[in-house]
């Protein structure tokens, strides 16, 4: 897919990934970019930057009526969606004590977020047989978070989530900063599933699955390592 001519609505857009994302669809020519954020202020700051083709819209990922409303303003400005990036996420750090309401605080925005984008973006694309969900999961969510679990199993979520949409909707027209923008956007023209802005994680996910035992020990003396801080 092109981004010259399309409709793109990025979460998390006020900073960081997201509001390079914004930047760059919108010098790609795309006909509407919707920068969405919780942090309203910044989203609007953004959109502002690129000026005439985009949108600010408020929003907490985490609640799914208004995620439905950020979709439907996006559709209101700019006609189909043609491509939602689910960025939007927070890390914590910690293990098995981290309370229920901080795992389930990082589980709605790091996944719930996704499911959230997909429901109300996936009928569509699939009626009209063509549409992208693309989703940030991070290094995090193919190998392990060093001192967070919940960042770990989240982002491992999240992959599993796109893996499955990829598999059960990519034929139905689907797929899954200012460096890793470029990267993303040469990810998407080509429709690769993994868009991995650091190329050895894909040999440090095939290490993993090779010898899973010897991938763990190592993991282990680097979470030494790191607490040693070497």
């Amino acid at each position: 897919m092109k981004i010259q001519g399309k409709s793109c609505v990025v979460t998390g857009g006020a900073s960081g990934i997201g509001r390079a994302l914004c930047r760059r669809f919108a010098a790609d020519g795309a006909r509407g970019v919707v920068v969405a954020d919780r942090d309203g202020d910044g989203a609007a700051a953004v959109a502002s930057e690129i000026g005439e083709g985009a949108i600010a819209v408020a929003v907490d990922v985490a609640v799914e009526e208004q995620v439905q409303d950020m979709v439907a303003r996006a559709e209101a400005a700019f006609g189909d969606i043609d491509l939602i990036f689910s960025n939007a996420g927070i890390g914590t750090g910690g293990g098995v004590e981290v309370t229920d309401d901080g795992w389930q605080n990082i589980w709605e925005i790091n996944v719930m977020s996704h499911i959230y984008a997909a429901r109300a973006v996936l009928p569509k694309m699939i009626e009209r047989g063509e549409g992208y969900i693309a989703s940030t999961s991070s290094a995090a969510g193919l190998l392990s978070q060093i001192g967070s679990a919940p960042y770990a199993v989240t982002k491992h979520a999240a992959v599993a989530l796109a893996e499955w949409i990829a598999i059960t909707h990519g034929n139905d027209g689907m797929m899954e900063a200012d460096e890793v923008a470029e990267i993303v956007v040469r990810a998407i023209e080509q429709e690769r599933f993994l868009i991995l802005p650091h190329p050895q994680v894909l040999e440090y996910m095939r290490r993993k699955t090779s010898d899973y035992d010897r991938w763990l020990h190592g993991m282990r003396r680097l979470r030494e390592r790191f607490l040693a801080g070497v």
